[in-house]
């Protein structure tokens, strides 16, 4: 649903920004070449939202214990949000510090209505002693940093065209197979939720691009992958829960952590945008811009099955198995592309990637 609803509004909010001169014009540092809406992230919100409505209409919630449906309608008020924040940013290109207040305190005010870090489980040290308890201070940071640094990353990481819906998409179907796995419907309802409003904005998004999602999207996107990751275990953080998400989205916070670091050691602001991302790299190193993409949507579902051996889900080792063989195929194309380019003399990439 979450799919077919986005892929059919996308048109509409293309047509619409069209009409009211929304479109974000080219310029040197861009990759396109004329006026392209980047607002699609409008789209992807009511997707989304149309395919949880109708799920709870249709009696889907009452499978799930109060407390439960609560942070599903958490989640989305939280997405919707950041999701503003982002359009904001796209209207009137906010800087930066604005939108990481904006984000802090809409991470606080998440975590004051039960979407929090508040426990974490370690096994190894005993029964009476497996659930540590996180003070109120230290589960506000922790929970903040998380929503915050993952909606950061994705965002970041929306530099080329596909990139970030294709990564996010992957990742919320890694997060289905894993919640399923762990028996938590509600994180299973949002992760496919939004992993159908990714797949339907791709349709539209996949190189070369006929729309962008923006920050907007991207942070809708971003925080609400950090929220399900939350939701999922019961009583607490456990060290397998803690350890999933971190696999599956290892790729976006690995390229921001490297990123921030870099710029650091320049003497620059982390927020200084430059073209030292993971993608930029790739490009440099002469990959074309589809097997960029295509290269890191390997690497993640390849993580996304990895995933899944740690949550000792069924049939792990025959995912993890495809997607090994999956990643492999894809980086010797990919590598014999580069090869026979060099040979030629003649570039694969001759586009610029959207600076962030």
């Amino acid at each position: 649903m979450a799919a077919t609803f986005t892929a059919f509004f996308v048109p509409g909010v293309k047509a619409l920004c069209l009409r009211l001169g929304l479109i974000d014009s080219p310029d040197k540092r861009k990759q396109h070449r004329s006026p392209m809406v980047r607002l699609g992230g409008v789209a992807m919100i009511f997707g989304f939202c149309c395919a949880l409505t109708i799920t709870w209409l249709i009696g889907g919630f009452g499978l799930l214990p109060p407390l439960k449906d609560q942070l599903i309608w958490t989640t989305l008020a939280g997405g919707l949000c950041f999701f503003l924040i982002g359009l904001a940013d796209d209207l009137f290109a906010l800087p930066p510090f604005p939108r990481l207040i904006g984000q802090v305190s809409i991470a606080m005010a998440i975590w004051s209505q039960g979407l929090r870090i508040g426990a974490i489980e370690m096994p190894w040290l005993g029964e009476e002693s497996s659930l540590m308890v996180l003070p109120p201070l230290l589960s506000l940071i922790s929970t903040v940093i998380w929503l915050v640094g993952i909606t950061n990353a994705i965002n970041w990481l929306d530099g080329l065209d596909g990139l970030a819906a294709g990564v996010a998409g992957i990742a919320a179907i890694g997060l289905i197979s894993v919640s399923f796995s762990l028996h938590q419907v509600a994180a299973g309802f949002l992760a496919a939720a939004l992993a159908g409003c990714c797949l339907g904005f791709l349709r539209h998004n996949f190189n070369p691009a006929r729309i962008f999602m923006g920050d907007g999207g991207s942070y809708f996107l971003g925080f609400t992958l950090a929220a399900i990751s939350i939701i999922g275990p019961a009583k607490g953080l456990t060290t397998v829960s803690l350890l999933l998400p971190l696999l599956i989205l290892s790729l976006p916070l690995a390229d921001m952590s490297a990123v921030i670091m870099s710029r650091l050691r320049e003497g620059r602001s982390p927020f200084h945008p430059d073209r030292s991302h993971i993608h930029h790299r790739l490009l440099r190193a002469g990959f074309s811009h589809r097997k960029t993409v295509l290269l890191l949507y390997a690497f993640t579902q390849w993580l996304g099955a990895l995933a899944l051996v740690v949550a000792n889900a069924e049939m792990r080792f025959l995912w993890l198995t495809v997607a090994t063989a999956i990643l492999i195929t894809a980086v010797l194309l990919s590598r014999k592309e580069l090869i026979d380019s060099r040979k030629t003399n003649q570039p694969l990439n001759t586009t610029s990637p959207r600076v962030k």
